[in-house]
């Protein structure tokens, strides 16, 4: 991730449209009486104070500390959405847990809660991100993507629809493991190529990035577009496939990005060498 050193509106508008969620979830929890979203709050400053944590005992760079809260994020969502995931095919199989109902309307056992603090990280990280401008570009891909996201959780925690859909995508968050521990591991410096390490780490993310993320992305597609028929005329549907769209859009770019540095790190390990 590249710190932006231009595009002051783009920033304007994100933390705009920050503002704008922050003061909607407050709404809710203290007009509408949902204490439930303040497990969405509590997501917040749980990677806040990961944040200072790290900053105040391990490395002040602000990109070391984001990708490192990052990487705290991917493991805890990782761990709750397999734990999720293996609990309902133990107590209900394949065939009822992924059936249309379940997904569109009903609630897995903490499923609930495990949306409300990712989408919680995802605000505290696109805070983050505009604070130390850890974005490039006109329109930062990284940006729009966490907007995305907040935008589809939050209306799903509102309405208690599409959550088990939601918690199914989150099943990306395996592979941004690999991609959170490569940025890791070259900001302290291990960069051989040719190291054991190296070379497992890079196999893996390719494995994570083609089953977990885009795979897993195009399968909850897919079903979207089966199930077209069950959804009725709410928003819900148009609204899905939107996101999904997005972000199979964004996986392609991440793919290409991927590769480019997987091709630069390969080449860049002959001229270490001379």
């Amino acid at each position: 991730m590249a710190r932006g050193i231009d595009g002051n509106d783009t920033g304007v508008f994100f933390v705009a449209t920050l503002v704008l969620w922050f003061v909607s979830v407050v709404f809710e929890i203290l007009f509408h009486k949902r204490t439930e979203l303040v497990y969405v709050v509590a997501g917040c400053c749980f990677y806040q104070i990961a944040n200072w944590v790290i900053r105040f005992s391990v490395f002040r760079d602000p990109l070391f500390v984001n990708t490192s809260v990052s990487l705290l994020h991917s493991s805890i969502s990782s761990v709750s959405v397999i734990l999720i995931l293996v609990n309902q095919w133990a107590t209900k199989g394949l065939g009822e847990m992924f059936d249309h109902a379940q997904l569109f309307g009903g609630t897995w056992p903490g499923a609930y809660m495990a949306l409300c603090f990712s989408c919680g990280y995802f605000a505290y990280d696109q805070w983050d991100m505009l604070r130390y401008r850890l974005y490039s570009g006109l329109i930062p891909s990284i940006l729009v993507h966490h907007l995305i996201l907040l935008v589809c959780f939050t209306l799903a925690l509102y309405r208690r629809v599409t959550v088990n859909y939601l918690i199914l995508t989150l099943i990306c968050e395996l592979h941004s493991i690999f991609l959170h521990v490569r940025k890791v591991r070259r900001m302290a410096g291990v960069r051989d190529t040719n190291s054991k390490f190296v070379r497992a780490e890079w196999a893996l993310n390719w494995i994570a990035f083609f089953l977990a993320r885009l795979g897993s992305h195009i399968l909850i597609t897919i079903k979207l577009i089966r199930d077209a028929s069950k959804f009725g005329k709410g928003v819900e549907l148009p609204l899905a496939l939107f996101g999904m769209a997005g972000m199979n859009l964004l996986n392609v770019f991440l793919g290409l990005d991927l590769f480019k540095a997987y091709r630069r790190e390969k080449n860049q390990h002959p001229r270490h060498q001379e």
